[in-house]
């Protein structure tokens, strides 16, 4: 982590900031919208969505032709792909059942705080709950596997 630029952690503050206030100015940050458009009645949010994706798009073609390494952690700029396994679909649908329960993803959650909604307090800690019990499952599973290989 030597590597990275002493700016590192402030731009990732105001990136954070932005992303923030993008989402409560698009109202995005707002779990009614977000159930809107899952019962197809407010298509705003794909045009967001969208419109990040194209911006997200360019930067990932473009900036590895202008610049070997990333300029903030100096790691080179290539795809990290990880396998489509049962571990992605399981995550994958508790991520779309908990963003439909609350109409929100993690992200916004933060960011709707911001707009007043205090009752996604309640999301936010099944968030965290979700994330611990993730974790301490992958540890103890771990520590399972390791201990199996080496009784061998």
């Amino acid at each position: 982590m030597s590597n990275r630029h002493p700016l590192f952690k402030p731009l990732i503050f105001v990136g954070g900031l932005v992303f923030g206030f993008g989402l409560g100015f698009s109202h995005m940050a707002r779990p009614e919208v977000v159930v809107n458009f899952l019962l197809f009645e407010d298509l705003g949010l794909p045009f967001v969505m969208f419109g990040a994706a194209i911006v997200s798009g360019i930067a990932f073609a473009l900036l590895p032709r202008i610049r070997e390494t990333a300029p903030l952690t100096g790691n080179r700029y290539e795809r990290r792909l990880k396998p489509f396994d049962r571990n992605v679909l399981i995550g994958g649908a508790i991520f779309g059942v908990g963003w439909g329960l609350s109409g929100i993803c993690p992200g916004a959650a933060y960011a709707s705080l911001g707009v007043g909604n205090i009752t996604i307090l309640w999301a936010l800690a099944g968030m965290f709950l979700g994330a611990y019990a993730q974790g301490y499952w992958r540890s103890s599973r771990a520590e399972r596997d390791s201990t199996a290989v080496n009784a061998d």
